[in-house]
């Protein structure tokens, strides 16, 4: 299901058959713990290698309350 940026209508293609815009996806993937391409992901978003941790957001030390 795709969901159109100009004017909201949902649709099957990437083109909107309402306005002739672009439609994007209208949710995001569902995300399953049996995912086959998981091992994919974390590659690509570097989440194995060792400085990962690091790169992450942190609080500040009066936000942990």
């Amino acid at each position: 299901m795709q969901k159109c940026n100009d004017c909201a209508t949902h649709c099957l293609s990437t083109t909107c058959p309402k306005c002739g815009g672009v439609a994007q996806a209208a949710a995001p993937m569902k995300w399953s713990p049996e995912d086959k391409r998981a091992h994919l992901r974390r590659q690509l978003e570097g989440v194995e290698e060792s400085g990962w941790p690091n790169s992450l957001p942190t609080l500040a030390s009066g936000e942990e309350e």
